[in-house]
């Protein structure tokens, strides 16, 4: 499983809190400016900026940003929208790598689901991002008043409900950190998802907190985030003894929990039947008078639950929790009315962790940098070579491949072992790997802050509009996608590109039109189970696109084909309209499909990467 990591005080050094580390002999620079770039564009709303604000922002100098934003159009990282640089779906595949690794979201994600419908409430994982905590998974309901929390999204330990459980297994010198980091950012400016800090809390308050969440084995949130805003968590601990870090397996129970992930908090849970009643309410006397501040009593109130008992009870591998609003629950109905539930939930989440099959790791990959030379070949000095090389270090580990030595990234790559040392030592130093004893290196939960949050959001509209603007480019018609109606009776328009001609299909999105009378609906229609009975439809699902003529309104023709979820789904479909006057049928077919399937084949392959651990809005 990827190691555990801690919010850096520096945005862009070494994981310390004081301030950036110097920045080693060994490490690339140029791979440390396109990481720079990229957060920088993951803080901007929207996940935009015009290049002008992407260079008062980096501080680098103009024609180094150009060089760093061509590199990353080049990896489809990110896209330009004129002079502004966008975030693009295909960088999502970093934070998949990490979150494969992790395996958790793909194991636990359905229970957090089950129990987000049965409470009708939103329900998160998060793992332990040194002194923050960084959300995995995200199900929420959909309600006038929603959370805004996204995969990847930082927050700081201390204005969260899972932060204690974290907290209760901190070092000293990770409490010695966090104190650092309180004094040198009071306001949390460094963590954009969150509102800044209108009054400072004592630091003594959230040392009781995780004093008495090691007792308790969960925790809440009063309101700590904003008013109104109400959570309780309890910790997912993995089953078992005999970690094998890195692999997602143990000798004898086939689980494992990434290096630095903190032991405790999950032990207490159990701790505690083992302690004695009086050790107990003499443990949370002190918790509760505030005579427990730190790392130490922390460790004290562990002592005091029986923790120290407690070797094989499993170490925290994720934290659930339940976020509710103050109108609907209180922090203290949350502990009455869903604390059972959520004990339930994460019960059988323990259970799954405890079956959960072997991972099967397909062939090893090979040679996943390679293409970056010839791509230096065609562009020159504005292809950043040690960049791309750099970043294509992160996707080789993934499901099956948590951990990997030198040689093994080395080999997976194509780079030298000097290359992909020096990209490891960069990574190291940017907080996105952690080495371990055994010489090998997994992936960080930093990782998903190279552009998950704001892509997290992304809908099929929005990935497909850049694609249909270059086909409509390309083609010189109009371009549009569209999706089925609940009733199937319809077809709605969720986006489009005019085709730059004085006579051209003009339908807005939003519009809707009788499906089978349009060749949009209809491969939207062939995908059914029941469109075997059709002739039409069957001709539609063995050619894989449909042509309507004339049908719905007389001169307008238009060619669709279908655009696929990752698990082979129709979901959507894009269309060329044009008037029937400029070409035969058979000229359509030859001229248009092509470059209709083309871009299908672009909307698809960025629809997979977005959603292999997101859901991604049709509309």
């Amino acid at each position: 499983m990827p190691a555990n990591t801690t919010n850096a005080a520096a945005r862009d050094g070494a994981a310390v809190p004081d301030g950036p580390a110097a920045v080693p002999d060994e490490a690339v620079a140029p791979l440390l400016r396109g990481i720079a770039v990229l957060r920088r564009l993951t803080e901007a709303d929207g996940g935009a900026l015009s290049l002008s604000a992407l260079e008062r922002a980096t501080g680098l100098a103009r024609s180094t940003v150009d060089r760093l934003v061509a590199t990353l159009a080049r990896m489809d990282y990110v896209r330009l929208d004129g002079r502004d640089v966008h975030l693009a779906p295909r960088l999502m595949e970093l934070g998949n790598a990490y979150l494969a690794a992790l395996r958790l979201p793909a194991l636990l994600a359905g229970r957090a689901d089950a129990l987000a419908d049965e409470l009708d409430e939103s329900v998160s994982l998060a793992v332990g991002d040194r002194d923050g905590i960084r959300f995995i998974h995200q199900a929420t309901r959909r309600r006038a008043m929603s959370l805004s929390f996204r995969i990847g999204d930082l927050l700081p330990a201390e204005r969260t409900a899972p932060g204690p459980l974290f907290a209760a297994g901190w070092t000293p010198a990770d409490w010695h950190r966090w104190h650092e980091r309180r004094a040198a950012d009071p306001r949390d400016d460094r963590f954009p998802a969150l509102p800044p800090r209108e009054h400072a809390s004592a630091d003594a308050e959230f040392e009781r907190r995780a004093a008495r969440a090691a007792l308790d084995g969960w925790a809440l949130d009063d309101q700590l985030i904003e008013p109104g805003l109400v959570a309780i968590s309890v910790p997912v601990r993995a089953p078992g003894t005999g970690w094998a870090r890195g692999t997602g397996w143990a000798a004898d129970t086939g689980w494992t929990v990434g290096a630095g992930e903190v032991a405790g908090a999950g032990d207490v849970a159990g701790a505690r039947e083992m302690a004695g009643a009086g050790d107990v309410a003499r443990a949370r006397e002190a918790a509760g008078a505030g005579d427990m501040a730190g790392a130490g009593d922390v460790a004290r109130a562990r002592e005091a639950a029986g923790a120290g008992d407690m070797a094989g009870a499993g170490e925290v591998v994720c934290v659930a929790s339940v976020v509710s609003h103050t109108s609907r629950h209180t922090a203290p109905d949350l502990r009455s009315a869903l604390l059972p539930r959520l004990r339930a939930a994460v019960a059988a989440m323990e259970d799954d962790l405890r079956t959960a099959p072997r991972p099967q790791p397909g062939p090893p990959p090979a040679g996943l940098a390679v293409w970056t030379g010839a791509s230096k070949q065609e562009l020159g000095r504005e292809f950043v070579e040690s960049l791309a090389r750099g970043l294509t270090v992160l996707t080789a580990l993934g499901e099956g491949r948590a951990a990997l030595t030198l040689t093994e990234i080395a080999r997976a790559t194509g780079l030298t072992r000097a290359s992909a040392r020096r990209a490891l030592i960069t990574h190291e130093h940017a907080g996105l790997v952690a080495p371990a004893p055994d010489r090998t290196y997994a992936l960080t939960p930093r990782v998903l802050s190279l552009g998950f949050p704001p892509l997290s959001r992304t809908s099929l509209p929005e990935i497909a509009q850049p694609h249909l603007t270059a086909l409509a480019g390309r083609v010189h018609e109009s371009a549009a996608l569209a999706v089925l109606s609940d009733t199937g009776d319809e077809i709605q328009y969720t986006a489009r590109a005019a085709g730059g001609r004085v006579l051209s299909a003009r339908v807005t999105v939003g519009t809707r039109l009788p499906a089978h009378a349009t060749a949009l609906g209809r491969v939207l229609l062939a995908d059914r189970p029941d469109a075997t009975a059709s002739s039409v439809l069957r001709r539609v699902r063995e050619e894989g696109h449909a042509l309507v003529d004339e049908e719905l309104e007389a001169g307008l023709r238009a060619v669709a084909v279908p655009v696929r979820d990752r698990a082979g789904r129709v979901v959507a479909a894009v269309n060329v309209a044009m008037h029937a006057a400029r070409g035969t049928t058979e000229e359509c077919l030859t001229r248009v499909l092509p470059e209709l399937r083309h871009t299908a084949d672009l909307v698809e392959a960025e629809l997979r990467v977005a959603g292999r651990f997101c859901r991604v809005a049709v509309v």
